[in-house]
């Protein structure tokens, strides 16, 4: 470990006040410890790539040694597997923006909702997101694959735990298959928002993200056609 136990003075150091600080115990340095190394890791994989971050460089901006980094993670690899893993699980949180709308009604009447879930996601887990498009170009997509060919099932579990507050039968039309058409609405704004946030292209649709969202959750309600 980068830092060593503490002895008798470190645990019984006294603050400027004159109160006993009892320190840290080893499982808090530990997991303090691994925090900085995947902080570290997030910010240079997100930004230069997975390639262009070698151990070193994590150990350095996190302020331990390598040998602490290899004492929590057998390899690279692994380090940039947990931070994907940290987003995969955090989307099947009930709490997660595009879950939590699903229980509000978001679907198919007010997908809005579903337009201010995508940005806040975006906006929220933006390093995370920038390590899909690191995977697609470094691992040609090996560690998002199996996330993204669960996403229609995910979208279906999504309907059927929350049929009574979407009223599908009242506003879909026939032949519409509602996991189908959800799925595409969370791809619309969720791409929306890369571009404009993680991509950093301001007024990509020709008008503010609040109209943006606005027009697309109408021709996504009411179509593009005229209707006869």
């Amino acid at each position: 470990m980068d830092v060593p136990p503490p002895g008798p003075a470190a645990v019984s150091r006294r603050s400027a006040g004159g109160a006993v600080d009892t320190g840290m115990n080893q499982d808090e340095r530990s997991e303090r410890s691994r925090a900085a190394i995947l902080g570290a890791a997030l910010q240079l994989f997100s930004h230069q790539g997975y390639r262009g971050t070698a151990i070193r460089d994590i150990a350095d901006k996190a302020g331990v040694s390598t040998g602490s980094v290899y004492h929590h993670f057998s390899d690279k690899e692994s380090i940039f597997e947990t931070l994907l893993g940290e987003f995969w699980r955090a989307a099947d949180a009930p709490d997660f923006p595009l879950n939590r709308v699903m229980t509000e009604g978001a679907f198919p009447l007010n997908v809005e909702l579903i337009g201010c879930a995508a940005r806040e996601v975006i906006s929220t887990w933006r390093s995370h997101v920038a390590l899909i498009y690191v995977d697609v170009v470094e691992f040609d997509g090996r560690h998002i694959r199996k996330f993204y060919a669960d996403v229609a099932d995910r979208c279906a579990r999504l309907i059927e735990q929350n049929r009574d507050v979407m009223r599908l039968d009242e506003v879909i039309r026939p032949g519409v298959p509602p996991a189908t058409a959800l799925l595409m609405t969370i791809r619309i704004f969720t791409y929306f928002f890369v571009v404009e946030l993680l991509f950093n292209v301001p007024n990509s649709y020709g008008m503010s993200s609040d109209e943006a969202v606005a027009a697309i959750a109408d021709i996504l309600k009411h179509g593009m056609l005229r209707q006869s």
